[in-house]
């Protein structure tokens, strides 16, 4: 092939994969509800499916351990719901007793910025002569936002009724599921992609026990030092810090907020805010730097930069569900490039 056909092949193919991914971000973006319904349903089949394989082993039809199992993690869900509308509403209740030393905080905060307003007013130059302004009308910044908040719990009730249907045919029907999937490639891929698959599912299971494992050592040790403290709602508050972990460098600063609030009508001083914080650091990054390398890091193998870019790709891309489900798609993608010739140098870059 002459040397000039080469070029445009070369360029023309370049053109084409940038064009497909450029059609694929695209679809991730306007199908996000569909795709993050399904990757929640698939995270949780992986995470609970070795309770049912336990139940089949004691002679449970895997259906009914399926729906078992499905309604059991719906009676979970339903109870720490409840128990956060509780929680919520009694904070409610006790709203004025929060409100007064944040009333103090808002007024300090808002007094230093009308000084700095008035030393900038002082810098800049005045309004021109003949110059004249332009009224713009404002727009209605609460119907937009709970139009806003209506779409989004319209997308998260869409999910939540989705969910476990799909979790129970994901756990029911495993076994048909796997031996339809390999009828989708030729005979001489099969053995390829079972153990594709193999080491997806070993990554998966692998990401989701370990961060739950994490998870639940980081609720009880924060649920115990809450309770210590003598703050109120104390496991509703490890129970946000656990959760918290799952997102990965923000998950330290979202911890902070809920106990800082609740320590509000029981502190006056600063000293016990300035524990609380130096306390759920330390946990925190116990949690990451030695219990996630040793859960889940010896199989998710993703390199800093890689993570973070991650995070912030899938978190523009489907908000705040993305930043939870970085990190396994992203784990997902390293396995399919190290099972690729052709993409084994983008799984080393991910992994260096």
């Amino acid at each position: 092939m002459p040397l000039e056909d080469t070029k445009v092949a070369s360029t023309s193919s370049t053109s084409g994969r940038i064009i497909a991914a450029g059609i694929v971000v695209a679809f991730c973006y306007w199908a996000s509800s569909v795709l993050v319904t399904l990757l929640v349903a698939v995270l949780l089949a992986y995470f609970l499916d070795p309770v049912v394989n336990w139940m089949e082993d004691w002679h449970v039809p895997r259906a009914l351990g399926s729906l078992i199992v499905v309604l059991l993690t719906i009676a979970a869900v339903l109870v720490v719901a409840w128990s956060l509308i509780e929680r919520v509403d009694q904070f409610g209740r006790d709203w004025p007793t929060y409100r007064k030393p944040l009333h103090a905080v808002a007024n300090y905060v808002e007094q230093k910025m009308e000084s700095f307003e008035a030393h900038v007013s002082e810098i800049e130059p005045g309004t021109p002569e003949g110059a004249h302004l332009v009224a713009v009308a404002e727009s209605h910044p609460v119907r937009q936002a709970l139009l806003a908040k209506l779409s989004s719990l319209y997308e998260v009730l869409l999910a939540a009724t989705f969910v476990p249907f799909l979790l129970f045919f994901m756990l029911a029907a495993k076994r048909q599921v796997w031996h339809a999937t390999m009828q989708l490639f030729p005979a001489t891929q099969r053995t390829e992609v079972k153990e594709t698959l193999s080491d997806v599912t070993l990554v998966l299971r692998s990401y989701v026990v370990g961060t739950a494992l994490v998870g639940l050592i980081l609720v009880i040790a924060s649920w115990l030092f809450f309770w210590g403290i003598g703050l109120e709602f104390p496991f509703l508050l490890a129970l946000v810090s656990g959760l918290a972990n799952l997102i990965p460098y923000l998950g330290v600063v979202l911890s902070w907020l809920p106990p800082l609030l609740i320590g509000l009508k029981k502190f006056n001083t600063p000293g016990p805010f300035v524990g609380i914080f130096f306390m759920l650091t330390f946990f925190h990054f116990v949690a990451n730097n030695l219990l996630v390398p040793a859960l889940v890091g010896w199989r998710v193998r993703l390199n800093a930069l890689a993570l973070t870019v991650s995070l912030l790709f899938f978190g523009f891309l489907w908000g705040g569900i993305g930043l939870l489900l970085a990190i396994p798609i992203t784990a997902v993608i390293k396995v399919i490039c190290d099972h690729n010739e052709a993409l084994q140098p983008v799984g080393r870059w991910l992994s260096a």
